[in-house]
């Protein structure tokens, strides 16, 4: 009894040390953006002695962080759809139709997903100043969506795979086109993977720095992350307004994540077990 009651115990206790662990530098950086500029550099005090949104307030005014939001924002949502798009059209294929060598495609896929994003800048770079599309969203959304596409056929093939056979079977016989049943059995009936797939892009998208630094040049493309490393001046850090900024970018993770943890844990853990 003592052995099921210290494992009961150890359970909670480690989750406690990793939720803590996880979340002291959100907790700093929120308690970093309540703090009068006096106070930014010092310790005691811990906590504000008066909470202050002065960070936040100039932030909003500053035309450059309305603008950094949206770009993310734009190139977020775009990278999403071309990813889900092209991820989709390559994943019934590999999940339904009888394609020689399809298993091989799948594991270039999955190794495609294991490069580091730095051993492609280079490439990317290339192509993209060659095609005029440097300093554009345009630019970031190529680049993200390259990234982004092993993760999403792989998710989306896993989930259309676990569809019973019947369904495309008798699809066929009443007539449909494989590209009728894409759209209209597997595109419906595939929802879960679509969201599972969509948040994971969102959120690479929306917090990617790598791709976002090389490709953009002007606050006309620049997104949030590549913002917030620029806020240092030329004789001081803007160490409250860097805080509120990175608070106010890491809202939207939280908020997605909250709502949807289902369809992550879902899309991460998809094909994982057969049934």
């Amino acid at each position: 009894m003592r052995s099921g009651w210290q494992r009961s115990l150890l359970l909670p206790l480690c989750v406690t040390v990793v939720l803590s662990w996880s979340l002291l530098p959100i907790a700093w950086q929120v308690t970093t953006s309540l703090k009068p500029n006096a106070e930014l550099l010092s310790l005691p005090p811990l906590f504000p002695s008066a909470p202050t949104t002065e960070h936040y307030r100039v932030l909003f005014e500053e035309q450059s962080f309305h603008q950094s939001l949206i770009n993310s924002a734009v190139v977020s949502v775009l990278t999403t759809v071309a990813a889900l798009v092209i991820g989709a059209l390559a994943a019934f294929p590999l999940a339904r139709l009888r394609i020689a060598g399809k298993g091989m495609f799948l594991g270039v896929v999955l190794a495609a997903s294991m490069f580091p994003a730095i051993v492609t800048v280079g490439p990317l770079f290339v192509i993209i100043r060659a095609l005029g599309l440097r300093d554009t969203w345009w630019a970031l959304v190529i680049s993200h969506t390259s990234f982004a596409l092993p993760l999403t056929i792989w998710i989306l093939t896993n989930f259309m795979r676990e569809l019973p056979d019947d369904l495309y079977r008798a699809a066929r016989v009443d007539g449909c086109t494989p590209w009728q049943a894409f759209i209209y059995i597997f595109v419906p009936l595939c929802r879960p993977g679509f969201a599972a797939a969509a948040i994971l892009v969102f959120l690479f998208s929306w917090t990617e720095f790598l791709f976002a630094l090389t490709f953009t040049a002007t606050e006309a493309s620049r997104t949030i992350p590549v913002a917030i490393v620029l806020f240092p001046g030329i004789h001081e850090i803007p160490w409250g307004e860097m805080a509120a900024a990175s608070v106010i970018v890491t809202v939207p993770v939280f908020v997605l994540v909250a709502l949807f943890h289902k369809h992550i844990v879902l899309g991460l853990t998809a094909g994982a077990v057969k049934g």
